[in-house]
């Protein structure tokens, strides 16, 4: 199997409370999506997020194929860092780090993307034709939305 890294950071202008909040609470997920990938979560917990919490979704992420994705937030080290990892979804494996440290007027944001694709050969052969671009413009996305909401440092 054949991992992939992405990695992407932001400086926002915000406490690390604001920070927090903001990104430790899923439905802000819809938020910083491009609207054409559908996302909707279902059972949506009104609870802080915790470790173990499920997170079960639908999504269009490629060739508006609609899909189920279940990710657990597996560990949550509280305005530090949390990980949401793939149970059920696109990819063969995702993990994906959210890192968050405190830095003169705000706070930087780090995402660590690790991933491997589904059917082998094939899969990889379409990484950098479909699926890397395709991520690169959901993160592109998100900072965009991100500088929209809090602003840029």
């Amino acid at each position: 199997m054949k991992f992939f890294r992405l990695e992407k950071s932001i400086k926002l202008p915000v406490t690390i409370e604001e920070c927090w909040e903001f990104f430790s609470t899923p439905k802000n997920l819809k938020i910083i999506t491009p609207d054409y990938m559908g996302f909707c979560i279902i059972d949506e917990e009104k609870t802080k997020m915790y470790s173990g919490q499920i997170i079960k979704y639908n999504v269009t992420p490629i060739f508006g194929i609609n899909m189920k994705w279940v990710t657990e937030i597996s560990h949550v080290k509280e305005f530090k860092f949390f990980v949401d990892e793939q149970r059920f979804g696109p990819y063969k494996f995702w993990h994906h780090k959210h890192i968050f440290e405190v830095i003169d007027g705000g706070v930087k944001v780090i995402d660590i993307l690790d991933y491997a694709l589904p059917f082998g050969f094939l899969g990889s052969f379409f990484h950098p034709i479909t699926i890397k671009p395709k991520l690169n413009e959901i993160f592109n996305y998100r900072e965009k939305k991100l500088i929209e909401i809090f602003g840029k440092l």
